[in-house]
C-alpha cells in the first residue's frame, strides 16, 4: 500500500500582529507627546556705579573653657549661669537673631556646658549656629 506523503506547511513566524502592535505604539506616542514652544526673553540689566558699602562682619562667639567659664566676644562673664549668658547675648544681638552664632569649646570642657550654650541659643531664636573645630595636628 502506498500512502501519500503529507506536504508539510512552511513554518515561520507571523509578523503581522507584531507590526500592528508596533504601529499602535507609534501612534500612541505621537498622539500623547506634547510639544512645547520655548520662549526666550532678552533682559537688559541695569548697571550700578559707585563704591561698595563696607560689610560689617558681626558675629557672636561664645567660648567655653575647661572649667566651664564662658567668654562672649572676648569678655569673660561673671558666672556660667544661663541667665547671665542670656543677658549678655541679648545685649550684643539687640534682638537680631540672624547674626552668626559661633560656639568654641575647649577639648576638655564638659558636654553639658556646651549643650547648655546651644540650648540657650536655640531658645533665643538664633538660626546660624556653628561650632568651631580644630584640625588634628600632624606630627
Amino acid at each position: 500500500m502506498k500512502f501519500k506523503r503529507q506536504v508539510s506547511a512552511e513554518e515561520g513566524v507571523n509578523l503581522t500582529p507584531l507590526i500592528d502592535v508596533v504601529f499602535l505604539l507609534l501612534i500612541f506616542f505621537m498622539v500623547s507627546t506634547t510639544f512645547t514652544k520655548e520662549s526666550h526673553l532678552e533682559i537688559d540689566l541695569p548697571e550700578a556705579s559707585g563704591d561698595k558699602r563696607p560689610v560689617e562682619a558681626k558675629e557672636i562667639e561664645v567660648v567655653v573653657d575647661q572649667q566651664g567659664s564662658l567668654t562672649v566676644n572676648g569678655k569673660v562673664l561673671v558666672d556660667s549661669r544661663p541667665a547671665t549668658l542670656q543677658v549678655a547675648l541679648e545685649g550684643i544681638s539687640q534682638g537680631d537673631t540672624s547674626i552668626p552664632f559661633v560656639i568654641t569649646g575647649d577639648a576638655n570642657a564638659s558636654y553639658q556646658s556646651i549643650v547648655s550654650v546651644m540650648d540657650l541659643a536655640g531658645q533665643l531664636g538664633f538660626v546660624n549656629l556653628s561650632m568651631t573645630t580644630r584640625s588634628p595636628e600632624k606630627d
